[in-house]
Order: C-alpha cells, then sequence, then structure tokens
C-alpha cells in the first residue's frame, strides 16, 4: 500500500501572495537578462550568429543543477529554514552579487560567464519554488498557486523589462555606449535587479513556513544519501515518467525554442528592422532596443493581468484546450512582429504573446498536479525542467548555423522561425492530450478530498 501523504489544510489569500512574492525576485532577474543580454554581447562585438553560442553554459549547467537541487531539496530537512527555503536563500544571495558584476563586463567570456552563473544560482532559487506550491497547498489550491506565481512572474518581468526604458526616459541615463561598453541605462538597471532579486527573496523566507515531512518522506539516517544516490534516483525518476509527464514535456520541448528565438534576437530584430538601426553604436538602434524591452514589459502586464481570468477559462474549455489556444496567440504574435511598420503594432503581438506566457507558467504545471508522487515532487520538476534547458541547449549550437546560412543573419526570421514552433507545440497538447471533462474531474477531486478526509 502506498504512503498517504497528511491532507494539507487551505491557505488564505495573504499566505498564497507570501509564498509566491520570492517569484517576482527570481523572474526579475531573469527578465533583465532575457531583455538586454542580446544587447549586452553585441554591444561588446558579438555578430547575430554568436549569440545563441554565448548562451550555451548556462542551460549546459542547469541541466544538471535542476534535477540535482530538485533532489537535495526533497530530502532537506532543518527545523527552522525548512525543505525548499534554504535554496531559495543561497541562489538569491549568489544571483544578486552576479547581476551587480554583469553590466561591468569588459569582454565577451566575462558577460558570458557571469551569465552562466546568474542561470545556475537561478536554478537553486527557483527550481524549488514549483515543489513549494505542492509542499504547502493543498490539491484544491494548486492551481490557484501556480497562477500566482505567474501574476508574480508577469509583474516582475514587467518592470524589469521596461528598466533600461525608464531609466533612459524618467531619469534621463544615457542609452548608449562605445563599443566594448554597457550604457548607463542598462547598467543601473542591474543594479535595481539585484535589489528586487534579494529581498523578495528574503520576504517569501521570513514570512512562510513549511510543513514538516510525512514519516515516510523523511530522509533515512543510516541510507547513503550521496551524489551517486542522486544521480541514480533521478535517472530512475526520468525513466518512470508518468504517461501525462511525457506528452506534456514533449509540449515544452516545442514550446520553450520559441520563447528563447524571442529572448535572443527581438530587441535588436526591433532596433534593426523596425527602427531602421544600424548598430549597437547608433542611436537609432538604442532606441529601438529600449522600445523593444518597453513592449517586452507590457506583454509581462498581459501575463499579470491574463492570469486573473485563466483558471475561469481552463476552468471552461479545459487545460488542455486552454493552453493550445494559447500558444497558437502568442504564435501569432511572434510572427506578426515581421509585418510592423508602426512600432506601437508591436504592442498588439506582445498582447498575444503575454497570453501564452500566462499560460505557459501555470497550465503544464497544472496538468501535472495530481500525476507526480508527493516525495519526488522536486526530482520530477527538475526532470521536467530539461524539457525547457535541452531546447536552449539545441539551440545555442545549432542556430548559430542557421542563422549564418539559411537566415542570412536576419533577425526578424528568426523570431519567427519561434512562432512556427509555437504552433507544432499547440497541436501536440491539443491532440495528444487526454484529460477527462471538467464535470467528471471536478467530481474526482471531490472524491479524493473525501477519501484524504476519511483517513
Amino acid at each position: 500500500m502506498s504512503a498517504i501523504s497528511t491532507p494539507r489544510p487551505k491557505l488564505s489569500l495573504i499566505e498564497i501572495v507570501n509564498m509566491s512574492v520570492g517569484f517576482f525576485g527570481i523572474q526579475f532577474g531573469w527578465d533583465l537578462q532575457r531583455a538586454n543580454m542580446g544587447r549586452i554581447y553585441e554591444n561588446l562585438g558579438a555578430d547575430p550568429d554568436q549569440v545563441p553560442l554565448l548562451f550555451l553554459a548556462a542551460p549546459l549547467t542547469g541541466l544538471l543543477v535542476q534535477p540535482v537541487i530538485g533532489y537535495l531539496s526533497d530530502h532537506t530537512w532543518h527545523p527552522r529554514w525548512g525543505r525548499r527555503r534554504p535554496y531559495f536563500m543561497i541562489g538569491a544571495v549568489l544571483s544578486s552579487i552576479a547581476l551587480i558584476f554583469m553590466p561591468h563586463s569588459s569582454a565577451l567570456w566575462m558577460a558570458a560567464g557571469l551569465l552562466w552563473i546568474l542561470d545556475v544560482c537561478g536554478n537553486v532559487a527557483m527550481e524549488p519554488f514549483r515543489a513549494f506550491v505542492t509542499d504547502k497547498l493543498p490539491d484544491s489550491q494548486v492551481n490557484r498557486g501556480f497562477i500566482m506565481q505567474s501574476m508574480m512572474i508577469g509583474l516582475g518581468g514587467s518592470i524589469a523589462s521596461a528598466l533600461p526604458w525608464l531609466m533612459k526616459n524618467v531619469f534621463q541615463l544615457e542609452n548608449t555606449a562605445a563599443a566594448g561598453g554597457i550604457p548607463p541605462n542598462v547598467r543601473f538597471s542591474f543594479y535595481i535587479g539585484a535589489f528586487f532579486f534579494l529581498t523578495a527573496i528574503c520576504y517569501t523566507v521570513f514570512t512562510t513556513s513549511e510543513y514538516p515531512p510525512d514519516e515516510h518522506e523523511r530522509p533515512v539516517k543510516d541510507k547513503k544519501r550521496g551524489l551517486t544516490s542522486g544521480i541514480s534516483e533521478v535517472f530512475n525518476a526520468l525513466i518512470n515518467m508518468p504517461p501525462r509527464m511525457r506528452i506534456v514535456a514533449l509540449v515544452q520541448f516545442f514550446t520553450w525554442p520559441g520563447l528563447f528565438l524571442m529572448w535572443f534576437y527581438y530587441t535588436t530584430a526591433v532596433a534593426v528592422n523596425v527602427f531602421g538601426g544600424r548598430d549597437a553604436s547608433d542611436p537609432v538602434y538604442a532606441s529601438g532596443a529600449d522600445f523593444g524591452s518597453l513592449t517586452l514589459a507590457y506583454y509581462n502586464v498581459v501575463t499579470f493581468l491574463f492570469a486573473l481570468v485563466l483558471p475561469k477559462i481552463a476552468d471552461t474549455l479545459g487545460r488542455k484546450a486552454t493552453h493550445a489556444i494559447c500558444l497558437c496567440a502568442g504564435a501569432a504574435g511572434l510572427i506578426s512582429v515581421a509585418f510592423v511598420r508602426d512600432p506601437n503594432m508591436l504592442y498588439v503581438c506582445m498582447t498575444a504573446v503575454g497570453i501564452a506566457w500566462a499560460s505557459i507558467l501555470s497550465m503544464p504545471y497544472a496538468m501535472l498536479s495530481g500525476v507526480l508522487p508527493r516525495n519526488k515532487v522536486g526530482i520530477y520538476m527538475g526532470i521536467f525542467n530539461f524539457f525547457i534547458v535541452l531546447p536552449e541547449i539545441l539551440a545555442s549550437l545549432g542556430f548559430g548555423w542557421l542563422m549564418r546560412n539559411v537566415l542570412n543573419n536576419d533577425r526578424m526570421l528568426a523570431v519567427q522561425l519561434g512562432g512556427g514552433l509555437m504552433i507544432l507545440a499547440a497541436l501536440i497538447c491539443f491532440v495528444f492530450i487526454r484529460e477527462k471533462n471538467t464535470v467528471e474531474t471536478a467530481a474526482q477531486k471531490r472524491l479524493e478530498i473525501d477519501e484524504q478526509r476519511s483517513v
């Protein structure tokens, strides 16, 4: 007979907010690098076809870090700091340091190295957050927990992406720099990001407690828990993934290259293809890149707002149909960027991307709800992230060749190709994922809750 986990009591809205604020800081750091690293690399002399390779070290490390951190956090317990919160804190401190040093990069290798450190430490902080939801919330509130994380991601991402524009237009900081330098508006944006990353994580750490593990989840003292044991457990979990997880992972595998190509090239595509800028030293290019960052901020605002209505839509249409429709919207947004002549129309494109982003941040995890064993949630969430990291590795290794030999270094075509991959992900989601109708699902959830109460 399988061990039964102790039912979790429902949490109030403020308690769910408190446990999610840390994700605001984490996303602040992610979106700063996503909106600005392509620009930083080109300022330091990189050609467009070199940009994907410069992102390679981070996902290669993440491929190992994510499941290992998941394994370690599953087997961690401290009476004061709990299970997941020590990793939040360690990752936040180290990530904040990397954010401070990033805009002082003087060479490509230095910027790529700091991005590697930032990505590793960001994953240390972020990876346990998905498991944190299933640790803390009963099944009836899991969707709300992931949606709250989506809202924090949208809020943090919108502010972070808009910072270079705000620094230029509100605080009058220069947005250009000589070759080999980083513009002051970008540099100060990273300082602010370091502050918010650390502060938000500290807020969650000190306002949220954790439940002690159930007896069957407690680490056994006489059982070896070394690196070999951890790798073995990760490998076994990978082989024995639940069937639903295999399909959702495939959806992720084709979704995320579209996002990576947008983050690699969108701001510079706007600068060159929409604004007509020449290179990183051209004021027109700088203005275009700042405007591109501002529209990325806008799609995060859309994400924040759309997350408010997403649960209702998912309850009505079902999770797979909701996610497929949202992915198609995001694909349309990315593909249509190439047809923009008035820069303000980019807000329309990014509205569609924001709808997709809200779903990407929540629906895949909601579709996994109930199929993962509670005592291995950290490991499985780490493995699930394989299918985010692997596409980034493939894009980093192979897309430079495509840019150089097929796309003629056209950044806009790269963004459109990302939209095409999202359409493929939507088709896989809609055709291959099987789910019960909402009435049956609700009835089953009530039955599971009643069974837990009777135990």
